[in-house]
């Protein structure tokens, strides 16, 4: 009873939070002619509420140029759901064309309020689910975990209603749980609902292939084959219907949801091609065909090893791992990347943090860091800087993320059998100066951002800064974590003995 008290209050907390931040100013408030992400939500319950299906192609009630809805369907019908509820209570708000920039406090209020509910409904109680059952632990233990991934700044103060990754926590939930069906099903509606939910179809793949393997494809392993690839492509087939009698429509939509004409990356996103673009102008010196085979090949480089260790092996703990090595292996080597896909490794890294609570804290700051270009874009300096500072306090007191630090919790053993020719050094020390380093380093860059304007000759310096420093985070990370799949997992009887 008590545990479920915790529960509700780390909950209502999180609620609050999210909803102090929601009334802060929005992405694009004022700014034609496109006004920013807020409207493409608005335009997207516009569409799919005034316009027939055969016009998703671009037609002149449909500017395809006018943030064309480039997403799976799952995400239309829930704009349609959104746009029918917002039609009753003010049909100005998706009036077709006339609506087009349309802003009020009413409904900025309906949008946020959409937006908090359906996370109230799919993202949180499964946070809440997973902590409780699939976390060891006392009851404190699993509360704090709880109140760490719910207040995670990236998923709060960047559009958090990240509706997908609530459908992706089901899956992992499920298939923790022993129910590989209901975990397809769960993974379906995500890659159905945004297309970069493909970050994490490898491990979900070779997890379930792998028990199927392991279990017999002679017997009881082909049955559960059987019925995951019923669930899939029945998934697959209700969310795509209303396309199947037509080809074309079918054609377009994929067409609009892989958008290769887009480049490399984005902005200034803490990946490979971006960081390297400083040094060597990849964009220029290859065509864009010679990009896109490029990042293809990397990013199935980088995430082959870990995929062919969970096939082999197919475990929970290897499958939690293969989710980061794979999201990280997506994020910086892959096709056209956005700042925000990080929170797409984000979310197996804070399903780890009672393994390895030093070093997830440290990735989920940095990937915060990351973002800064953007917070700073869409008026959000005060939420981030609350956050930033306020994030890794109360995680590291809540999970004594610096008291248990050995070498042996932070799985750093290896590294020492690695340099044994080297001078006997304390590698946990070492790891501890390196995190209040990096602290210091992201609140100086952080600072530098707001405060000082570039040099005239170099405008875009402290966003490379932001975007290389970051990205080095994320490579170190990327590298440990994929050495620690191929290690023995922790044994739970440390674990709850350091409880």
């Amino acid at each position: 009873m008590q545990t479920w008290s915790l529960v509700s209050i780390s909950v209502l907390l999180a609620v609050l939070v999210r909803w102090g931040v929601s009334l802060n100013s929005y992405s694009g408030a004022g700014k034609p002619p496109m006004f920013g992400d807020y409207e493409a939500q608005r335009h997207w319950q516009e569409v799919t509420y005034n316009l027939p299906l055969q016009q998703y192609f671009n037609t002149s009630d449909n500017d395809l140029n006018y943030w064309g809805l480039d997403y799976p369907p799952l995400t239309a019908y829930h704009s349609w759901l959104c746009a029918y509820v917002a039609n009753i209570l003010n049909p100005d708000w998706v009036e077709l064309h006339k609506s087009r920039g349309y802003e009020s406090p009413a409904h900025k209020l309906f949008m946020r309020t959409t937006v908090l509910v359906t996370d109230v409904l799919i993202y949180i109680p499964a946070v809440v689910l997973y902590c409780l059952y699939l976390t060891d632990g006392s009851a404190k233990r699993k509360v704090s975990i709880l109140l760490s991934i719910l207040l995670y700044p990236g998923l709060i103060l960047i559009d958090y209603g990240h509706f997908h990754l609530g459908f992706a926590l089901w899956g992992v939930l499920a298939l923790g749980l022993g129910w590989n069906s209901l975990g397809s099903l769960a993974f379906s509606l995500a890659l159905n609902y945004k297309q970069m939910e493909l970050y994490h179809a490898l491990p979900f793949f070779c997890y379930l292939l792998g028990k199927c393997i392991k279990a017999g494809l002679i017997g009881r392993g082909f049955i559960l084959l059987v019925k995951i690839t019923a669930t899939v492509l029945v998934t697959f087939g209700l969310c795509w219907l209303p396309f199947l009698p037509d080809p074309s429509q079918v054609l377009q939509v994929v067409r609009r949801i892989f958008p290769v004409d887009r480049g490399l990356f984005e902005d200034k996103v803490a990946n490979t091609w971006c960081s390297l673009n400083s040094v060597i102008k990849i964009r220029s010196i290859l065509t864009s065909d010679s990009q896109l085979y490029l990042s293809l090949a990397f990013t199935l480089l980088a995430a082959i090893p870990s995929s062919i260790r969970l096939l082999m092996k197919p475990t929970f703990w290897n499958f939690k791992l293969a989710l980061i090595n794979s999201s990280l292996a997506f994020f910086l080597f892959s096709y056209q990347v956005h700042e925000k896909s990080i929170l797409l490794a984000a979310l197996p890294v804070c399903l780890l943090l009672n393994e390895f609570p030093l070093m997830c804290i440290w990735f989920l700051q940095a990937s915060t860091f990351s973002m800064l270009p953007l917070f700073l874009k869409d008026g959000l300096l005060v939420p981030y800087t609350v956050t930033f500072l306020g994030f890794p306090f109360l995680t590291v007191y809540l999970l004594s993320a610096l008291d248990d630090c050995s070498e042996d919790e932070l799985k750093l053993g290896i590294y020492g059998k690695l340099f044994s020719f080297l001078p006997k050094i304390h590698l946990a020390c070492i790891i501890k100066w390196k995190f209040y380093i990096s602290m210091a380093l992201m609140a100086v860059l952080s600072i530098l951002c707001v405060a000082m304007d570039p040099p005239p000759h170099l405008p875009d310096l402290f966003p490379v800064l932001v975007s290389t420093t970051a990205f080095m985070h994320f490579l170190g990370v990327f590298l440990h974590f994929n050495i620690v799949q191929f290690m023995d997992p922790p044994r739970k009887k440390s674990r709850k003995k350091n409880n």
